[in-house]
């Protein structure tokens, strides 16, 4: 019986741990019982879920070789895709002018679109036996090309917002440094400093999925909360969770359409589907309106159910 357990939890970790996030979430903030538990540990949360992260990232990047990191062909195929994307809801915004709740709905889909690839992608795509070289090297390019585009996109839909260019585009840059830069820096001294420490952590190739998966149980948590916790209508939400999930399968789909011609569809698929969700409410909190996180946040769960089902398929295939 045992064993069955850790066999299902292996194969579906992500769902698992996304029901397992949301589930805790309404535990504790429904149960009156659990309200001075959930003020002790949502502190202690919030400062673990950097440190899950960082893990995930450490682990993945210290089985990089990294002299084949650089630009290939489907990374500017991949990139055009996206900015095509981005550019649709911008362009919609403009010609008809949008307020409201039409305009909100369209800084929703924006997000989903202009969000970089995830940190996370290199981790799918390792599972999935992708080129992890490859994809980290996208993971870099696509938040380095998101540091500039949000700058200029987010004046043009509302010019009420303050975002000065080289300002902001350093904000942005300082944030990447820090979530991608230093782990890999880590990474890099570990393999050529400690190789005993390496060769130990490169010997369970699974255990930066696993960390991910611990940091998917917060991030569906949080995810969760901020959406019982908004202001709009159930209607309201419902939409912003379908145009999310339409937009989430639109991307995925035509990464994987792009792959199948540059023999990469895994590669593609990931980058330009999955989606620095957590960068997209941080900037959209920030400068847009409120409720504009409320894709981003749905779109997580979307995205990580996809993931699943990849894996799930993935590993069918094995002898």
């Amino acid at each position: 019986m045992f064993n069955k357990i850790i066999t299902f939890l292996k194969e579906w970790t992500l769902p698992v741990a996304i029901i397992g996030g949301a589930a805790l979430y309404v535990i504790f903030a429904f149960v009156p019982a659990l309200d001075r538990a959930s003020r002790i540990f949502t502190p202690v949360i919030d400062a673990i879920f950097p440190l899950f992260l960082f893990l995930v990232l450490f682990t993945t990047f210290c089985r990089i070789d990294f002299h084949r990191m650089r630009p290939v062909r489907w990374h500017l195929w991949v990139g055009l895709m996206q900015l095509l994307f981005l550019v649709a809801p911008v362009l919609l915004i403009l010609y008809f002018e949008l307020t409201g709740k039409a305009l909100t709905m369209m800084e929703c889909l924006l997000m989903t679109m202009i969000a970089p690839c995830a940190s996370a992608a290199p981790v799918v795509t390792s599972r999935l036996e992708g080129d992890l070289e490859q994809m980290t090297t996208y993971v870099f390019a696509s938040n380095l090309a998101t540091a500039v585009l949000i700058p200029l996109v987010f004046p043009l839909i509302d010019p009420a917002v303050d975002m000065p260019f080289w300002r902001s585009v350093f904000a942005i840059m300082q944030r990447v440094a820090v979530v991608l830069l230093l782990p890999m820096l880590l990474a890099y001294l570990v393999k050529h400093l400690a190789p005993r420490l390496h060769r130990a952590i490169v010997g369970h190739p699974n255990v930066s999925f696993y960390f991910w998966g611990c940091s998917l149980v917060i991030v569906s948590g949080t995810t969760v909360r901020n959406i019982v916790r908004s202001d709009a209508a159930p209607v309201f939400l419902v939409a912003i969770a379908v145009v999310s999930l339409i937009a989430c399968l639109v991307q995925f789909a035509t990464g994987r359409y792009i792959g199948h011609y540059t023999g990469h569809a895994i590669e593609t698929g990931q980058a330009l589907g999955q989606k620095n969700t957590a960068f997209a409410i941080w900037i959209a909190g920030m400068y847009l309106n409120p409720l504009s996180t409320v894709g981003p946040g749905c779109y997580i769960l979307w995205q990580n159910f996809i993931n699943s089902l990849e894996i799930w398929q993935h590993d069918r295939k094995k002898p």
